[in-house]
């Protein structure tokens, strides 16, 4: 991306969002943004602000934290960038304190803000796994399509 500026700002607004900074998303987002993630594929700053208003409704404290974060390069196109992060949460359910890695492929419009962003997670390990009763079933089949 050929200024790191707004790669930044939206790391910093990833690190400290919360239900009262959600109204912040359209600094960040294009009216047209595009969000997917393994649950969601949706449009728009309404649509996006309701996928992480929900989290705030399903999760106890989550937060992002970002470990990484890269801009593209040639031969990729210059208004791309990936980020590396982990949300933690408590989760009554899944008992206790939680974290969940993953990444995002962000690509930038010609103002700056996010057309597309991309979560990729491994919902299956993540996630499912940890729930009770469901956990055993997922393990199991992640052991059997194990390679040798």
């Amino acid at each position: 991306m050929k200024d790191a500026a707004p790669l930044g700002a939206l790391t910093a607004f990833y690190e400290t969002l919360s239900p009262a900074t959600l109204n912040r998303l359209p600094e960040f987002y294009d009216e047209d943004a595009r969000f997917i993630d393994p649950f969601n594929d949706v449009t728009g700053h309404a649509a996006i602000a309701r996928i992480f208003a929900d989290m705030f409704g399903k999760l106890d404290s989550p937060r992002f934290v970002v470990s990484g974060r890269y801009a593209a390069c040639a031969p990729t196109p210059a208004d791309e960038a990936m980020l590396r992060w982990e949300l933690r949460f408590t989760s009554r359910l899944l008992g206790g304190a939680q974290a969940i890695e993953g990444s995002t492929r962000l690509r930038f419009g010609a103002n700056g803000r996010v057309i597309l962003h991309r979560d990729y997670w491994d919902a299956a390990g993540e996630l499912y796994a940890r729930v009770p009763l469901l956990g055993w079933p997922v393990r199991g089949l992640a052991r059997l399509l194990r390679a040798g």
